[in-house]
């Protein structure tokens, strides 16, 4: 039953295969709404929570190429940038692809 109701829906989660790793603030509304996209695709993400720890913010500057906003997202060690770009991907049909490709 689920699995046609994912069909209906265009949810596949059988096929997400990435490594995806999210950068948040518990109270940002940018950081909740890229948490539901990868929710409803069906994505077990490594969620990393860094309201005030500066240490964790320079880490993810580190990696995100400088970066200090939240959220910021990681696909398989890649950086794709924030919400509105993880749901530009999906609007330009290229998330999913991304999160079918194994982790490395």
């Amino acid at each position: 039953m689920f699995k046609t109701l994912n069909s209906l829906l265009n949810r596949h989660p059988e096929r997400v295969k990435a490594n995806v790793e999210i950068y948040t603030w518990q109270t940002c509304p940018f950081c909740i709404r890229a948490k539901l996209l990868l929710q409803w695709k069906g994505v077990n993400f490594i969620e990393y929570k860094i309201d005030g720890d500066d240490a964790a913010r320079t880490k993810m500057a580190d990696r995100a190429d400088g970066r200090r906003s939240v959220p910021q997202i990681f696909i398989n060690q890649q950086h794709v940038g924030g919400c509105d770009d993880l749901y530009q991907l999906d609007k330009q049909k290229q998330l999913d692809s991304l999160l079918a490709e194994p982790a490395l």
